[in-house]
């Protein structure tokens, strides 16, 4: 019956002067391709609202519309700074360790072009809003204290020489990470500890806020924090289900081991708070389901369900302790945990995935030329490793650049009016 049709349509249907389905239809999925178009709009819906209103509600008041100020200009920065060369970076060809530039400005992502079975431009947002959340998780760390001018120019650089050469090293085609057999299914290495790094160097560079250990700083708007954890969560599911690029059983069984690991890790950090401090919180129900959200992430696509509920305790149980005991013993003003989430959270997550991922423990398998727990355990390693020492030190880099051209900090007298004044002339609340 299959040959019957291909003849029908290689003769009979040209003879009859019908038009015929081309080579590139024929391989284009419109399952897949609805599937992609969801999986990328809540991926954005991530970043916009999700990311902007969970750390808003976690900043002061004076510097809440400041904070969705960055976020909403990262999302306009990123998008250009993509369509003209960061896709190329990281997709464009084939080398170790980075694409080139033969994509830049989009060159030859047309209307017809694929990437497997949907269509490259699908492909192409999908992980240009990849490229959007990664930078703006890193807010988190510097909140508060970094000129507006200096986060752009910040940014833009981090994209162009962080962001997009790691994507390449792990995603694109020859990348050596990936070669090596790495598995990140979603970001565990790409996003998560890139940004928490990334987010660290920034805030030691910076230096605290003033009066930080001193003075008090709660959150202003923690329903604000809850609202946007929820997003995330939801959200999460195209970040995660989303990285298989089609709409079948591995999509399926990734949305299934994030919300388990999600609820595990909110429900450890909800324990080990109230037995810490006497009751629980919904800033820390909400961070822990970040945080078994950040550890899932490289696993998604390797784990099965009982993997993912230990990853998710393990996420749930150290990054509560990373974001208290860690930063208060050490001081650094990592303002609002993004290297206590994303960086011990991925850490974690990229780490176990390489356990978790073996068949006899309900995963899928290891990476290619594979073949035990320790080798892939190890491959992780290293891609943890590398990528947290490039990472650590072209930020540093790229920094001090910026520090010398714009100025890093603002001064103490707009840090103590705050942001939203100083910086934007607005003002969140009429006071």
């Amino acid at each position: 019956m299959k040959f019957s049709r291909s003849i029908l349509r290689l003769f009979l249907i040209p003879a009859l002067g019908f038009p015929t389905l081309s080579l590139a239809a024929e391989k284009l999925s419109s399952g897949d391709t609805a599937w992609m178009l969801t999986a990328t709009v809540l991926v954005l819906f991530m970043t916009i609202p999700g990311l902007s209103l969970f750390y808003a509600g976690m900043v002061r008041s004076k510097n809440s519309l400041s904070t969705f100020m960055q976020i909403f200009s990262i999302t306009a920065l990123m998008t250009i700074l993509w369509v003209i060369i960061g896709y190329s970076i990281a997709f464009g060809g084939s080398g170790p360790f980075w694409g080139g530039l033969d994509k830049m400005f989009l060159a030859g992502v047309t209307v017809d072009s694929l990437s497997g079975t949907i269509p490259e431009t699908v492909f192409m947002v999908f992980q240009m809003t990849f490229a959007i959340i990664t930078p703006a998780l890193i807010v988190g760390a510097f909140a508060e204290r970094m000129k507006f001018s200096a986060l752009l120019l910040f940014m833009a650089f981090w994209l162009i020489l962080v962001y997009a050469p790691i994507t390449h090293w792990v995603w694109g085609d020859g990348g050596w990470l990936g070669s090596k057999g790495i598995l990140d299914f979603a970001g565990g290495t790409v996003v998560h500890i890139n940004a928490g790094i990334a987010g660290l160097v920034a805030a030691l560079v910076l230096g605290p806020r003033k009066g930080y250990r001193k003075t008090a700083m709660p959150p202003h708007n923690l329903t604000y924090t809850l609202i946007g954890a929820a997003m995330l969560w939801v959200g999460w599911f195209g970040f995660n289900a989303g990285s298989e690029l089609a709409a079948d059983n591995v999509a399926g069984m990734a949305m299934a081991v994030t919300q388990i690991a999600t609820a595990a890790a909110a429900l450890t950090w909800m324990f080990a708070e109230w037995m810490v401090h006497g009751k629980p919180s919904g800033l820390g129900i909400a961070s822990g389901a970040v945080a078994g959200l950040v550890a899932i992430t490289p696993a998604s696509g390797a784990v099965g369900p009982m993997g993912a509920l230990v990853i998710g305790v393990a996420a749930g149980s150290i990054c509560y302790l990373s974001a208290t005991k860690l930063k208060n013993w050490l001081g650094y003003d990592d303002a609002l945990d993004c290297f206590g989430v994303h960086g011990v959270g991925g850490t974690i997550g990229a780490l176990l995935t390489g356990v978790f991922a073996a068949k006899s423990l309900g995963g899928a398998g290891f990476g290619d030329n594979i073949n035990s727990i320790a080798e892939q355990v190890m491959v992780q390693a290293t891609g943890v490793v590398s990528t947290m020492a490039y990472t650590a030190i072209v930020t540093f880099i790229i920094l001090k650049i910026v520090n010398v051209l714009v100025g890093l900090r603002v001064s103490d007298e707009v840090e103590v009016e705050g942001l939203d004044t100083a910086e934007h002339d607005e003002r969140a609340y009429i006071l």
